[in-house]
C-alpha cells in the first residue's frame, strides 16, 4: 500500500497537469460510469490528501469531491496526450489536450459530501505532510497506551500517512525499540519522530522514492554498493533483514506486526 508521501505527490501531480482546466472524464470499467458523467466538462480546482486519502474538488459538483484510497492494488499512470485507448480495467480517466490519467484497482472511487469529507478527515490522525496538523493530538493518544509504538504509528486513526517503511526506519533513526509501549516515550521522544517524519516525508514527495539514510551513512560514504529493491531508496533496516546493520554491524531482525513485517536493529534499538 503506497505510503502518504505518495499520496500527496499524486495531489500535486493532479494539479499540475489538470489544476483550473476542464477535464474529460469517463470510466472504461463502467464501475464509476455514471459519477464520471457528471465530471466530464468540470474544472478541477483543487486537490487535498490527508495520509492516505486523495480528495480531487471540481467545480461545479455543488460541493462534492471525488474520494480516492488506492489500498493494496490501486495504481494511477500518468501520461502525455494523445492518450491510447484505455483498457477495460480503468476505474476513472481524466483528460485534457495536453495529460491524461488512468485509475486502477481502487479500494475507493467515489463522490463523496463536504460533510461526508470532512468524516473521513475527523477519523484520521494528524498527518506529518499537512500544515497546521498537531501532533499532540497524536501524542494525547501514544502516551496514554500499552501498545507499542510500531503498532501506533500505523494506525491511521492515530498518526496518518506513515507506512511500513517510514515505521520501521524512524523508529531506528531514534534508536526506539518497536516494542516499547507508546505510553514510556517521553513527549521530546515523540516530537522528534514527528518532526523526523515531516522532513523525511517531505523528501519523498520531492524526489517520488524512500531514502532514510543519513549523509554519513550513504553507500558513496560508506562504501558500500547502493541498495538494489524495488521499493528503492536507501534505507538503513526496511527489508535488509539478515543482513549487517550499517552502524553496529548486528543482523537485522524481522518479525510480523500489526499484519505487516517489522524490521529493526536489535543493536541500535535497544529495549
Amino acid at each position: 500500500m503506497p505510503e502518504g508521501h505518495t499520496i500527496h505527490r499524486l495531489a500535486a501531480d493532479h494539479r499540475e497537469r489538470f489544476g483550473g482546466r476542464p477535464v474529460r472524464a469517463s470510466s472504461p470499467q463502467g464501475k464509476f460510469a455514471d459519477s464520471a458523467a457528471l465530471l466530464d466538462g468540470t474544472v478541477l480546482e483543487t486537490t487535498e490528501a490527508h495520509g492516505k486519502h486523495l480528495f480531487l474538488g471540481f467545480g461545479g459538483l455543488g460541493g462534492e469531491w471525488v474520494h480516492i484510497h488506492l489500498g493494496l492494488f490501486g495504481k494511477v499512470d500518468f501520461g502525455d496526450a494523445p492518450a491510447p485507448p484505455p483498457t477495460d480495467t480503468v476505474r476513472l480517466r481524466l483528460a485534457n489536450a495536453q495529460s491524461y490519467v488512468d485509475l486502477r484497482g481502487p479500494t475507493t472511487c467515489a463522490l463523496v459530501t463536504d460533510a461526508e469529507k470532512r468524516a473521513i478527515h475527523d477519523r484520521l490522525g494528524p498527518d506529518p505532510l499537512r500544515d497546521g496538523d498537531d501532533p499532540d493530538k497524536a501524542w494525547r493518544r501514544i502516551s496514554k497506551s500499552r501498545t507499542t509504538i510500531a503498532a501506533l504509528l500505523m494506525d491511521q486513526k492515530i498518526v496518518a500517512g506513515v507506512g511500513n517503511v517510514y515505521r520501521a526506519e524512524v523508529l531506528f533513526r531514534h534508536g526506539i525499540d518497536p516494542y516499547r509501549p507508546g505510553r514510556d516515550l517521553t513527549a521530546g521522544e515523540w516530537r522528534a519522530i514527528w518532526t523526523d517524519l515531516a522532513a523525511l516525508m517531505r523528501e519523498g514527495v520531492r524526489l517520488n522514492r524512500i531514502d532514510t539514510v543519513r549523509p554519513e551513512h550513504t553507500p558513496e560514504a560508506m562504501g558500500r554498493p547502493p541498495r538494489v529493491d524495488d521499493h528503492g531508496g536507501e534505507v538503513y533496516v526496511y527489508r535488509r533483514a539478515h543482513q549487517p546493520c550499517h552502524i553496529c554491524a548486528t543482523e537485522i531482525r524481522t518479525a510480523p506486526l500489526s499484519a505487516r513485517n517489522l524490521f529493526w536493529c536489535p543493536g541500535c534499538q535497544q529495549a
